[in-house]
This record gives C-alpha cells, structure tokens and sequence, in this order.
C-alpha cells in the first residue's frame, strides 16, 4: 500500500516535472522566435548589402600562418590585395562610384593612392644595430595605420618595429566574416618570429597592442609563460586593451542565425555605414563581434589559471591607457580581469579622466564625476595607478595623480597639457592617435591627407539627412594627452636597458630623471 502511495507521488512529480520543461520549452521558443523576428523586421529596414559586404579575402589561416615565414605573409597579402582590385574595385557598378567610397579607385578616399598604404602590414629599421625589437597590433575592423606613431617612437629608440596586418583587415569589411581569433594570434607569433629575425634573439622584445591588439599582446605574453618556443617579451603596452567586451557580444552569433538564409544576409552585421574611412571599416559584421568575445573570454580564463598556478610572477610588467568613458571595451574588466590579478612587478594603470571642466557639465551623468573611484579599489595596490584629471573643477589645465605600487599616498604632478573645452572625455579610438593626425585629429597639420579628415567634422542639422549615425560623428578622435602617453613610453622603453628596471620603473626613479 505504501509503495503505491510512493509510485503514484513519483508519477504526479513526473508528471509535473514534465508540464514545467514543456512549459519553459515553450517559453524559450516564444522568446526566440520573437527574437528572430524581430531581428528579421529591423534588417528588411536597413540598408543594403554592398559588394564590399560580400566580398571576402583569401586570406591563411592559423595552421598555415604558422608554417609560413613573414615574406610568405607579406606574398600572400600582396596577393589579396591585388584580388580585391580585380574582383572589387575594377567591377564596381557606376552608382557606387562615388568620391568618398574607399573601393573606388578614383575617390578621394581610396587607400591605394596614399605612399605607403597604411593598410597592409610594414617593418620599420633602426639606424645602426637594433637594440631592441618590438611587434605592434592594431585593433578589430582597423589597420595597421593606427599604432604607426607607436612603432615610429620604437624605432626612433633603436628598435625593430614590425607590425602586422590581422587576417581580415585593411581590406573589405566582409573579410571579418571569414576569420577567427585563432588566425590572428598566430599572425602575431609570426609578427615575433620575424622581430626575432631582424633584431636576434639577445635583444629584448616588446609587444604593443591596441584595443583587440592588446588581447593578442597581452595572451601572446601569457602564451610565452608556457611555451619556451616563445620568445618572451621584456615589457607590454596596451592601449584601451580589450580585456572584456559588452554582453551583447556574446549573443551576437544569435542575432546573425537568420543570415543562413541568403533574403536575410544582412543579418550577418550589426551594422552597415559607409565606408568613407582608407583605413577603418566603418560596418561591423557579427562574427568580428562573436570572435572578440571568444579571445576575451579565453584571455579572461588564461589569467586566472596563471594566477592560481603563480606563473603570473614571472609576467613582464604591463602599462595600460584606458579611457575612464569607454564604449568598445570594458573599462572594467581592465581593472577587474587584468590588474587584480597582477603581481608586485612594476606594472602601472594610466586612467584618463572625464573633463571634469567641460561646458554643460551639468547635462553629465552624476556618475560620471566619481568614475574614476568608483573604478579603482583602494590604495594600497599591486600597481601603480596614474589619473589624468583636471587640477581643478574649474580649469582646463591637468595633471597627473600618480599613486605607487603598495603605497597610499597620491603623488599629483602638473602636465603643462589641457582639455578642449569642447571635449568632455576621451573616447575608444581617440588614444593612440595625436591631435595633429591628418585623419583623426582635431587640427591636422596636412588636412584631408588621406581624403577626409575626420577629426575636423563638425556638423549642425537634421539627423536624419545623413547616412551614417551621429556615434559616428561625433566621437572623439585623437589624444590630447598624446605627448604625455609617448613620454611615458619612452622612459619604459629607457628602463629596459637598466640593470634594475623595476626600480627604474618606480616613480621616484621618473621624478628623478626630470631633474
């Protein structure tokens, strides 16, 4: 009797497990497919897929980049880029010849015509031995134009600079739906392979990265911890490093599953711009997205497996730019992901700031003012911390508030440098660029260099008369604070042929040099 009490519960249980999975299955479902259908709806009314789209490089992938040598590289990327002259730009249709469309060859915009083309990959050479090497990594849809006044400094200091163009980039925007993360990490192995080449293995090697570039730095150096066919690098530098992205990317391969069918292609991109830019893709297609999630996740989990294992001690010190105000990457996950878990070893956090000064500061977020301490844990840290801020709530005029690794006490130096007072904050690729950039910057000393200079636009009107959306625009391009970042980077590059060069590292050791 008992045991058919016992039976019948069990059954009803069953039988209620079995109605609730039904249910959430259904639910799951319903969400879905309105997803999906929604998804649907907002591509049928966006703007149409381009050749430049749909077109893709044959590009190598990881296993063969592994197997070639930096001419065999440099062979196939000549190549690629004579297909796309063939394929996209000689068969470009009449309506798409326009003056600012970056594939036709009589636009003003069009890459090819500027000596060198900042689209493909180039080594620089020192004047007389090298003293050092250093390979440096552009970020996701840019190109190698944007960590050139970086590898012009390296050079300048005796270094070999070699920096590679990431398979999928400086070509069509649709290259970046045939590449994984995997292809671009073996491109900066061969970048190292290369740097070793030219420079020896006796000299020390740096490695650089911008924003999807400082991920592939940042694991390239973890990598090395492991591997002792890795040369190991002296220092790191990373520039809005993608540490950690935005949720979105995660679920981004959700949102392009209704480009299986070829009437929804244009659910393969988050978004399709213009391509006014010679040197940045301005759409964005969902597996790029997809794929910067996947390399921060895997650098994410490679930290804290170093750290565990406390390999992460013999990690060479690393020195970050990061916008407080950033929309790219994660501002939080640098801190979080990355200085958290750093040992004692010279590494230092370089934040900048909102313009606390800034006209109608008043429209500002409240958040805003106190993002920097809401960001930072307390002193004493790991890592030094230095904040480029405004001297005061008034002026313009800033300085650097600098606390050491282990120390409390905040040291605050004056930088000579101001905010524009149009300026209320930096933004994601506003850092590795000057304000004199003939395309990025604010005041370009040769204007529209490369067709456009798209620091200088200012625009006043109706929004919706234009093509492209006002984030676009309206974004801060360059770095007012350029000179103080190279500077900072030049007495890295000096410390790393001292005996010491974590004292040297140290910022008594700066304030000492200036005297």
């Amino acid at each position: 009797m008992a045991m058919m009490r016992f039976t019948r519960r069990l059954n009803k249980a069953c039988l209620t497990l079995a109605s609730l999975v039904k249910k959430i299955a259904v639910g799951l479902l319903i969400v879905i497919s309105v997803f999906l259908a929604g998804r649907i709806y907002e591509i049928q009314r966006g703007p149409a897929l381009h050749s430049w789209h749909t077109w893709s490089a044959d590009e190598m992938s990881a296993a063969e980049i592994d197997r070639t040598t930096f001419a065999g590289y440099l062979a196939r990327e000549g190549a690629i880029f004579q297909q796309m002259k063939t394929q996209l730009t000689d068969a470009l249709p009449d309506d798409e010849k326009t003056p600012l469309n970056r594939f036709y060859a009589q636009s003003e915009v069009y890459p090819e015509k500027f000596q060198p083309n900042w689209n493909r990959s180039f080594v620089l050479l020192p004047e007389g031995k090298p003293r050092g090497t250093a390979v440096l990594l552009h970020g996701l849809t840019d190109s190698p134009y944007s960590v050139r006044y970086l590898a012009k400094a390296y050079q300048r200091q005796g270094f070999v600079a070699v920096v590679p163009r990431l398979p999928g980039h400086g070509t069509a925007p649709g290259s970046l739906t045939a590449v994984d993360w995997q292809a671009w990490m073996a491109t900066t192995r061969l970048a190292v392979r290369e740097a070793t080449r030219l420079g020896g293995p006796q000299v020390p090697l740096y490695v650089i990265g911008y924003s999807n570039g400082g991920a592939l730095a940042l694991k390239y150096a973890l990598d090395a911890l492991d591997d002792n066919a890795l040369p190991e690098p002296q220092q790191i530098v990373l520039l809005s490093p993608m540490i950690g992205v935005t949720a979105f990317a995660r679920f981004a391969g959700l949102t392009g599953l209704p480009a299986v069918f070829p009437a929804f292609a244009r659910a393969a991109w988050l978004n399709v711009v213009p391509e006014f830019n010679p040197y940045k893709y301005n759409s964005f297609p969902v597996k790029a997205a997809r794929q910067s999630w996947l390399l921060t996740q895997a650098l994410q989990e490679q930290i804290v497996q170093a750290s565990r294992s406390r390999r992460l001690a013999a990690l060479p010190p690393v020195l970050t730019f990061q916008s407080v105000m950033d929309s790219t990457v994660s501002t939080r996950a640098v801190v979080d992901s990355l200085y958290r878990y750093l040992p004692q070893n010279g590494s230092e956090l370089v934040i900048f700031d909102i313009n606390q000064a800034a006209n109608l500061r008043a429209l500002f977020r409240p958040a805003l003012y106190s993002a920097v301490s809401a960001l930072l844990p307390p002193a004493p840290r790991q890592y030094s911390t230095t904040v480029i801020t405004n001297a005061s709530p008034t002026t313009y005029e800033t300085v650097a508030r600098t606390t050491p690794a282990g120390e409390k006490e905040e040291r605050v130096t004056p930088l000579n440098l101001a905010w524009p007072q149009d300026m209320y904050s930096l933004s994601h690729v506003a850092v590795p660029f000057p304000l004199n950039d003939s395309l990025y910057g604010r005041e370009p000393t040769e204007k529209n260099r490369y067709g456009i200079s798209i620091g200088t636009i200012s625009l006043r009107g109706e929004t919706s008369s234009l093509s492209v959306g006002l984030d676009t625009l309206m974004r801060v391009t360059s770095n007012p604070f350029f000179p103080f970042m190279m500077a900072r980077i030049d007495q890295r590059i000096g410390c790393g042929f001292q005996p010491d060069m974590r004292a040297c590292l140290q910022p008594e050791a700066r304030v000492e040099a200036s005297k």
